[in-house]
């Protein structure tokens, strides 16, 4: 079946790259606003996109209150920081409650019952019960259209300590993390403990096998 884009109106487009880019990670960012209230928001347009420099990116649409920016994105050009927060299956029902269009003056983190821990190198707090958290200051705006792609350059990182297999050699115990990502329609998600290994291969061992195939 082919699906023509050039043809197709936005919302149909969307809903097939999120049926079948899957499955996403979820960017739970936390921004202040200059007067120093906070916003936590989910976005699943999402993902590491460079590490020298450390580099974030998320992608963040219209506000749906009508024409303008959201919440976190005013947040962001108004101060220039914010911090993206993984979502483990723990704390997955706490992310869906900062996922609704609550108003500006409303504290997410507060509604969701969600602890704020201070950061080091920037203003907006990282949520406690989350396994990983990026404090991050703005490196670029990217206009996409109806989208702004955020990028942020990653000042520091934060991981639960017992998620930490090896501190001294930067080794993650990534499933420990226990992690979910963002799969199609309105509410399904992905756990990421389930996995396959399929090793590298390397060069040589490529054109051995090649050779005596």
């Amino acid at each position: 079946m082919l699906f023509d884009f050039t043809t197709l109106p936005t919302r149909e487009r969307y809903k097939l790259l999120v049926a079948t880019v899957v499955p996403r990670p979820i960017a739970w960012v936390v921004t202040q606003d200059e007067a120093g209230v906070t916003n936590a928001a989910p976005f699943s347009f999402f993902n590491a996109l460079s590490s020298d420099p450390p580099i974030l990116g998320v992608s963040i649409g219209d506000s749906p209150r009508g024409p303008g920016d959201k919440d976190t994105l005013a947040n962001i050009k108004a101060t220039g920081q914010f911090v993206v927060c993984l979502v483990s299956e723990r704390t997955a029902h706490a992310m869906n409650i900062t996922a609704t269009d609550l108003p500006p003056e409303v504290d997410e983190l507060a509604e969701a019952a969600l602890t704020p821990v201070p950061s080091t190198k920037v203003k907006p707090p990282r949520i406690g019960e989350s396994p990983v958290a990026f404090e991050c200051e703005l490196f670029q705006l990217v206009p996409l259209g109806g989208n702004i792609l955020v990028l942020g350059k990653v000042l520091a990182m934060h991981v639960h300590d017992d998620c930490v297999e090896d501190a001294a050699k930067n080794y993650i115990d990534t499933p420990k993390l226990e992690l979910i990502g963002r799969m199609h329609g309105r509410g399904w998600y992905a756990r990421t403990a389930e996995m396959i290994d399929i090793p590298r291969i390397t060069l040589a061992d490529w054109a051995a096998n090649k050779g005596g195939g």
